[in-house]
């Protein structure tokens, strides 16, 4: 089966197929061109979409993917990363080895194509040139025959007349026979040409034509094993990355199969837990007996020899020790006033007026209605060590001794802080050594160096060393502090008991520092309304005397004199200087200091406040 020989009279239609089949070629390689940009595009949307939810640097997501089930995510967005890295894979093998090949294929092919229709051509036209000539010579014969018969027929009647003269009887036989040699002369050069025609023809034919379309027909045959080639080249690029992705997905099937509930429970459990006990069983109130109001407004303010009255809630006979606080503090928070405070005087200096600017004008109410809605109060101020922690975090500051945190949470904290500060440690000596190893070198070789000249950076170095060390010693001094005072559940058990000294009273179990405050002062947390402290108000233990008074956050200047003359208010006169102890809260109403024993409200309006907004933590009175 050869095209030479089946299709020696369809040139065009060749010319026409082959060309049909580099276009099938072009197409096919755009067709892998716009795959491999599929695959680019695939895989830079993959690499996108697993970089869009890799957790960030120093963010709060990092340490969520401490649980097995976010590592198991983060374990599929790696192997999503690896899988689009396969996709560019596929596009890069099937650009180099289908995409540039096939290109230049096509490039020969058309080349080799050109060359042989050409070589076509040019035997056809030589074929119409030989045909050409043998019409030519062919015409020529057949005029001059037709000119040899009539000047065989001149003559012929030349010589039949009897009137024509003997001469031109002879010079018509003359012409006959030149013409009749003409035409024999023709009559050889058609024959010739003929004969070389037919030969032309016949290698033409079966030669010129065979051999060109047997050239055709390997070039078309090659194409086609080129682009079968080329597609089982398509199929082998996808499968050679089968197997890795293969291990993505394994990969993602075994971080899934990883994911543990227990241990992310255990975690939970190990990031809030705050190290307390649940608090104890609560005490029955009985409100059926009358309240005894038998503490006058003043008792609070009397000597610790002045019969001690007593307080008492609920028809118990004993009440529970308010630690923390001094007696005269806890007057000043029972009777803050409780209306407007008096606008400031019209004129120039209150002194001007006859009788100075009114005190807040309120009827008494008995000290035991105030002292309950003191309890009853939000937020409710357990110790002065909650009050300054609460002005802290209020302004910001984080104590750095993680103090705000829970016991377990601090432990953690510090622990962590401790790392930290002796892998910076280890690294400045890892860097001390090797300056003293190239000081060495130096001495050894003066012509590398100046010895002196690693000096200052080596003294720089120890004091950094020295200065972590205090500080780590610092921070493990807290820890040791905190692993050292974390109570187990039998002290718990004992703290939450109530029992002291053998005797049924209640003990400061209830109080602040027991209600939900770690051994170290370091948390409090609020508890129910239901279940809060109960103070008597009879005896203030001397224990907690020595308790730092609440911070100053500033200092104010009196504008106005101003008579405290109701309870809970101090009198302050114009132009003193006292301590901002706390803030107007919108009442109308500041708290200040005179000394370690005065302090008092007065209205906002009659002072002018400086608050000491640049320093770290609150300064305290002294």
């Amino acid at each position: 089966m050869s095209w030479g020989t089946e299709l020696w009279d369809q040139f065009d239609n060749l010319e026409k197929h082959t060309q049909w089949g580099i276009d099938v070629l072009e197409k096919y390689i755009k067709f892998v061109k716009e795959r491999t940009e599929i695959e680019l595009s695939y895989a830079k949307q993959l690499r996108n979409l697993s970089k869009k939810y890799q957790p960030k640097k120093n963010s709060k997501e990092e340490e969520e993917y401490k649980y097995t089930s976010c590592k198991a995510f983060l374990s599929t967005l790696n192997e999503m990363n690896d899988y689009a890295g396969q996709h560019e894979v596929i596009s890069e093998n099937m650009t180099s080895q289908i995409t540039v090949d096939l290109a230049r294929f096509v490039q020969e092919l058309k080349q080799e194509r050109k060359s042989n229709f050409h070589d076509g051509r040019k035997a056809q036209q030589h074929m119409e040139t030989c045909w050409k000539q043998l019409e030519s010579s062919k015409r020529r014969f057949e005029r001059d025959c037709k000119e040899a018969d009539r000047a065989q027929q001149y003559f012929e009647k030349m010589d039949a007349d009897i009137n024509v003269t003997k001469a031109d009887v002879e010079k018509a036989r003359q012409q006959a026979q030149i013409r009749h040699q003409m035409a024999e002369d023709s009559k050889a050069d058609y024959s010739s040409s003929l004969q070389k025609f037919n030969q032309e023809q016949h290698e033409y034919y079966h030669t010129h034509i065979p051999s060109i379309f047997q050239k055709i027909q390997e070039m078309e045959e090659r194409r086609i094993v080129r682009i079968g080639e080329s597609m089982k080249t398509y199929a082998e690029v996808d499968r050679q990355v089968i197997p890795i992705i293969g291990k993505c997905l394994d990969g993602i099937v075994k971080a899934a199969e990883a994911i543990n509930q227990k241990s992310d429970s255990q975690l939970v459990i190990e990031a809030y837990k705050s190290g307390f006990e649940p608090p104890g069983d609560i005490e029955f109130e009985d409100y059926t007996q009358p309240m005894k109001r038998t503490v006058s407004d003043n008792s609070l303010s009397n000597s610790r020899g002045d019969g001690k009255p007593e307080l008492k809630f609920g028809g118990k006979s004993k009440g529970k020790l308010w630690p923390f606080i001094k007696k005269n503090k806890l007057v000043s928070l029972l009777t803050s006033p409780h209306q407007p405070p008096p606008p400031p005087p019209a004129s120039a200096s209150p002194s001007a007026v006859p009788n100075g600017p009114q005190s807040p004008k309120q009827q008494k109410e008995p000290l035991s209605h105030r002292f309950n809605e003191f309890m009853i109060s939000k937020p409710k101020i357990h110790c002065f060590r909650s009050l300054k922690r609460g002005l802290s975090l209020k302004l910001g500051a984080t104590p750095e001794d993680f103090s705000n945190l829970p016991p377990e949470q601090r432990r953690k904290k510090l622990q962590q802080k401790v790392d930290e500060l002796n892998k910076e440690i280890q690294k400045e000596m890892d860097q001390r050594d090797a300056i003293t190893k190239m000081k060495d070198v130096y001495l050894k070789n003066p012509q590398m160096g100046d010895p002196a000249s690693l000096d200052h950076k080596l003294t720089e170095v120890s004091q950094n060393i020295e200065k972590l060390r205090l500080e780590a010693q610092k921070f493990e001094a807290w820890l040791a502090e905190v692993e050292g005072r974390l109570p187990t559940r039998g002290e718990q058990a004992r703290r939450q008991s109530g029992m002291y000294d053998g005797q049924g009273a209640p003990t400061t179990a209830n109080s602040c520092a027991q209600d939900r405050e770690s051994p170290d002062g370091s948390y409090t947390e609020e508890r129910s309304q239901e279940n809060e402290v109960k103070v008597l108000a009879t005896d203030f233990d001397d224990e907690f005397d020595d308790e730092e008074p609440l911070p100053a956050i500033g200092t104010c200047k009196a504008l106005y004199t101003f008579e405290g003359q109701n309870e809970g208010t101090i009198s302050v006169i114009e132009g003193e200087i006292l301590y901002v102890i706390e803030e107007d809260k919108g009442d109308g109403w500041t708290r200040i200091r005179r000394n370690e024993d005065e302090e008092g409200y007065v209205p906002t309006s009659y002072v002018e406040v400086y608050l000491d907004k640049n320093a770290k933590g609150a300064k305290t009175y002294i």
